[in-house]
């Protein structure tokens, strides 16, 4: 049992949906997004992901590659994300982190010299959107056999066919991309989501959270109701590309839990 399957056990326990939050390591810089990263527990967040910043993001909608962009400007590295999350866990030893990137930074460090340190660090789980699951030996038997979730994307053109290949290796909890596209696109339609939802679910027999699309505690709330949580990414990460101060970021980060929490 990682932090993630605990969290999401806890969860189905208490009758709440899990509020999933994503923000860029090291955007606007490294101090700020430490404070910003450390409170997101507080302000609802059930699962934190944390963007290792890459110079070829090919998922990433205008609002992440800009964060992604920052942060490189500052000088954030994946060893700096790694030390983003051992500060992290000098004060909280239960709230999962996720790193969510691209293989490239992994491969360049050396599958196995990152797995050591991402454990050592406290990390829980991996999303790394561009390895499909033939690549599976590369990075996410690795990671599972070291302790570490594997969590894989779904998406609209995820059929039956493709589905078992996608959900074979998964642990923790499935992603369902909630629109065709990259992030910050159109906005997440419940009623349309939720058949894919229950599709997938089953396919998995792990909880489905969906992404993509959601910007707003009453989108959240309305996506939370037929799924098992909700991700918000660029809506927090705009936030914080216009310089907004860490505590108005985590009180539109409340707002967004409070949402989820009603779904």
């Amino acid at each position: 049992m990682t932090r993630i399957d605990d969290t999401f056990a806890r969860l189905r326990t208490e009758g709440r949906k899990a509020f999933v939050a994503y923000v860029m390591g090291g955007d606007p810089d490294f101090d700020t997004s430490l404070a910003i990263m450390r409170g997101l527990p507080g302000a609802g967040v059930d699962v934190i992901e944390l963007g290792v910043p890459f110079t070829d993001p090919m998922a990433d909608g205008p609002t992440i590659q800009a964060a992604g962009q920052r942060a490189l400007a500052g000088g954030q590295t994946l060893e700096k994300t790694l030390e983003m999350v051992r500060r992290f866990r000098q004060d909280d030893a239960d709230t999962p982190v996720v790193l969510m990137g691209y293989y490239n930074p992994i491969y360049s460090r050396g599958v196995d010299a990152f797995l050591g340190d991402a454990v050592a660090a406290g990390v829980d789980g991996l999303i790394i959107v561009d390895l499909p699951p033939e690549e599976d030996a590369e990075l996410c038997l690795p990671a599972r056999a070291a302790g570490l979730n594997f969590i894989r994307l779904a998406t609209p053109t995820t059929d039956d066919r493709r589905l078992p290949q996608v959900v074979r290796n998964t642990s923790g909890f499935v992603y369902y991309v909630s629109v065709t596209g990259i992030t910050g696109g159109p906005s997440a339609q419940a009623d349309e989501v939720a058949p894919e939802v229950d599709r997938i679910r089953a396919a998995a027999g792990l909880p489905l959270v969906v992404g993509f699309g959601i910007s707003t505690p009453e989108a959240a709330e309305a996506i939370a109701r037929i799924a098992d949580g909700a991700v918000v990414g660029s809506a927090i990460v705009k936030l914080i590309g216009e310089g907004r101060p860490v505590d108005e970021v985590l009180a539109r980060v409340a707002a967004l839990a409070e949402g989820v929490h009603r779904g």
